[in-house]
């Protein structure tokens, strides 16, 4: 992913509006790296690392509203703008992780 990804601002929603999104449907992509995601994750979501976000882009439905994720919105602002340039409605998440479990969003530890 090249850094003009992370020049624009992508179209975002607050983590209470992605609970009720994930609720009607949406999928989150948690592009965090793999000791974040065995750390905690989205229940349900699919674990891209954002190194290998663009090779994995077939493997995302393209009839779903996406919501990309990370720790604190700044990773998944660039993934949110990659998915978008590749044809998919992609959302970022902003405030990520944090906000997430502010807004009751559930969690599975390990």
């Amino acid at each position: 992913m090249s850094f003009r990804h992370y020049l624009y601002r992508p179209p975002a929603v607050s983590a209470a509006e992605a609970v009720r999104l994930v609720e009607d449907g949406a999928l989150v992509i948690d592009v965090r790296r793999q000791f974040e995601w065995n750390r905690v994750h989205i229940p349900g979501a699919v674990h891209a690392p954002l190194e290998e976000l663009l090779d994995r882009c077939l493997e995302f439905p393209d009839d779903r509203l996406l919501i990309t994720f990370c720790t604190g919105g700044i990773r998944s602002a660039g993934a949110a703008n990659l998915l978008v340039e590749n044809g998919f409605d992609a959302v970022n998440m902003s405030g990520g992780l944090v906000h997430w479990r502010t807004a009751g969003g559930p969690l599975i530890a390990r």
